[in-house]
């Protein structure tokens, strides 16, 4: 039996979820109709319980957990197929209740068994292997149903295998004559003569009534179809509105961080460029430490009309009677390398000195001073 139980196992989960949103939706539904439709929702429950009493059929009506008798009849003959021999005996309520055979308790045997939790889901396909070994009839001779009686703490189910030898059943429903083709199940009473709960009936035999409810569950099921196609909709419209305001924020952000990042680049460059300016400062001598070098090393009766410093080159232009000698005064200065007069010497015969141009480069600041100990005097 192992074998078969396996692949039950797999669908129990499965199944309980389904039964339970069922029910669940069901009972919120049922909330919503008038008190007078749930409780003729409530009566569609009741079936009618046919009993053999002679020759004659006691009919009882089950509600709930109550029975309640109904009327003492002939067995009524066949009207013509499709004619419900009870239709003119009857009330309305009671003629579309479905129609149940109750056998006497002494026409069946019962055996309570032990099975595994994941029977419960296909109870009576489980209990058709166990016919042979509990029963001494084989399972092609008996009509059999069965029902759960309760759950052990180890979850294993107390199960009741319920069998009526199908020639006993055979001949009880050759007696209601023209009912047992409406026969909805066949039921089987205990000892106090109420019925166990089982349908001893086979699947394809079973008379299924038109379900008065159908075209509600169509409605139901259509309203609450619509109901989650608009609830969707509604979700995917907000989640793209979402997207929407989400990339509106991010084309935002990121038109201010690309400005952001243009003013940092100014910033960087506007800081560079005045570094640079500084450093190319930095890297010449000032105006000031080149006059204070030229009056250290200008010889006395030498005379300065200008002084120039321009693109890294110092120009000197002015009087000396030592102009020869100026070259050698101004060599290994820091401040400037490779003094020398630029063109000719020129006479001047009222100062009895001669006019002269000289140039020299300038050196970078951080130039090391050079090793002459050159001194010159301050010009005049």
């Amino acid at each position: 039996m192992s074998a078969v139980l396996s692949p039950l196992a797999r669908f129990e989960s499965a199944g309980r979820s389904l039964r339970g949103l069922m029910a669940w939706w069901g009972a919120g539904l049922a909330a919503w109709l008038p008190a007078g439709w749930r409780q003729a929702l409530a009566a569609s429950t009741d079936r009618l319980l046919l009993q053999v009493q002679g020759e004659g059929l006691q009919l009882r009506r089950q509600a709930g957990g109550g029975l309640q008798d109904v009327a003492s009849l002939p067995v009524p003959a066949a009207a013509g197929e499709g004619i419900d021999p009870l239709a003119g005996v009857l009330a309305t309520q009671a003629a579309d209740m479905p129609r149940w055979l109750l056998l006497p308790a002494a026409s069946g045997l019962r055996r309570n068994l032990l099975l595994p939790a994941a029977a419960r889901e296909r109870l009576r396909e489980v209990l058709g292997f166990e016919i042979e070994r509990q029963t001494p009839f084989a399972a092609a001779d008996v009509l059999y149903d069965g029902r759960v009686l309760g759950v052990r703490d180890d979850g294993q189910l107390q199960a009741e295998l319920v069998v009526v030898p199908r020639a006993r059943a055979d001949a009880a429903t050759a007696r209601l004559g023209g009912l047992a083709g409406w026969l909805a199940g066949i039921d089987l009473a205990d000892a106090e003569g109420r019925p166990l709960g089982v349908n001893l009936l086979p699947p394809a035999q079973r008379y299924r009534r038109a379900n008065p409810w159908r075209g509600w569950n169509l409605v139901f099921a259509a309203v609450a179809l619509i109901a989650l196609l608009l609830g969707l909709s509604q979700v995917v419209e907000n989640r793209r509105a979402a997207v929407t305001r989400l990339q509106a924020e991010v084309a935002q952000r990121s038109a201010q961080a690309r400005n952001v990042a243009q003013q940092r680049q100014r910033l960087v460059d506007a800081v560079e460029g005045g570094t640079y300016l500084q450093a190319q400062r930095n890297a010449r001598p000032s105006v000031i430490e080149a006059m204070d070098e030229l009056a250290r090393r200008l010889p006395d009766g030498t005379y300065l009309e200008k002084v120039s410093i321009e693109g890294g080159q110092l120009t000197l232009i002015g009087l000396s009677n030592q102009a020869a000698a100026l070259v050698g005064k101004l060599e290994g200065a820091r401040q400037w390398r490779a003094p020398a007069l630029s063109g000719a010497l020129q006479p001047d015969v009222r100062t009895r000195s001669d006019r002269f141009t000289l140039v020299a480069q300038l050196n970078d600041a951080a130039a090391p001073p050079p090793a002459s100990g050159a001194v010159s005097r301050a010009p005049r």
